[in-house]
């Protein structure tokens, strides 16, 4: 059975038990982490997962948030042994980025570093990442400050799809990703440029024909968490939950 699992919930200012927005999504031989805000090992141990055991990270977009963690990640895998292949996956615009962002810490030079391969994505939608046995991974181009991706994965064998808008303002691309998804993964900083509000998710969500819609990416404050779901229960008639740090999503 798949599994996805929100290792953070929250958007760009991180607090104690939210942290930034950041999943890890498991089906066979796939086990992909989406996005690294922080060094991520110590919250995959909690959920069963070994560091070596990530075969693919996806990196939505070049923002602190979404890709600080990633130098740490890479280099205590490293200290701690891995030899196993890492593929890395973004557009054009982030792994520029993530490249330049690596050289200046000289990793090439780091001895018997393990192979880690860059998939440069192409500006398209629904282009295919991924292609598992029984995972598929498609990213479309979304409406954020810079270049961003938006996910739809696939889980073969239970028939059930999952999509991710990251970092958006509603846009058709989020509504094609999540065509009759099972699970509807949307952000909810607010209805401001780059981003969305929770009534705009569930406008989505409704639109897409999704059947659940977890919020994430928002404030740490209850009572904004308590409007969100009121205004998007209002809107959307299935069910809607807050995704929280740690929570599984069995797919």
């Amino acid at each position: 059975m798949g599994r996805v699992v929100i290792l953070g919930s929250g958007y760009a200012i991180a607090e104690e038990g939210h942290e930034n927005t950041h999943l890890l999504i498991e089906q066979g031989e796939n086990i992909v982490l989406v996005d690294c805000a922080t060094t991520p090992i110590t919250r995959l141990k909690k959920v069963g997962v070994a560091f070596d055991q990530v075969t693919d990270l996806v990196l939505t977009h070049f923002h602190p948030d979404h890709v600080s963690g990633v130098p740490s990640f890479l280099m205590e895998s490293w200290l701690m042994g891995r030899r196993r292949p890492l593929n890395v996956y973004g557009l054009f615009h982030t792994i520029d980025r993530m490249e330049a962002m690596m050289g200046l810490f000289d990793w090439k030079k780091w001895p018997n570093f393990y192979p880690v391969i860059f998939h440069r994505l192409p500006d398209q939608e629904m282009s295919l990442a991924i292609n598992g046995s029984n995972l598929k991974l498609y990213t479309s181009p979304v409406k954020h400050l810079i270049p961003t991706i938006g996910l739809r994965v696939e889980f073969i064998s239970e028939d059930k799809v999952l999509a991710y808008s990251c970092d958006t303002e509603p846009c058709p691309q989020v509504v094609a990703l999540a065509n009759r998804a099972d699970v509807l993964v949307h952000e909810a900083a607010g209805g401001s440029v780059g981003h969305s509000s929770a009534a705009q998710a569930a406008h989505i969500a409704r639109q897409a024909q999704a059947h659940s819609l977890y919020l994430i990416h928002y404030p740490a404050k209850a009572d904004v968490q308590a409007a969100m779901l009121e205004d998007a229960r209002k809107i959307f008639s299935g069910k809607v939950s807050l995704a929280v740090d740690g929570m599984t999503l069995e797919i």
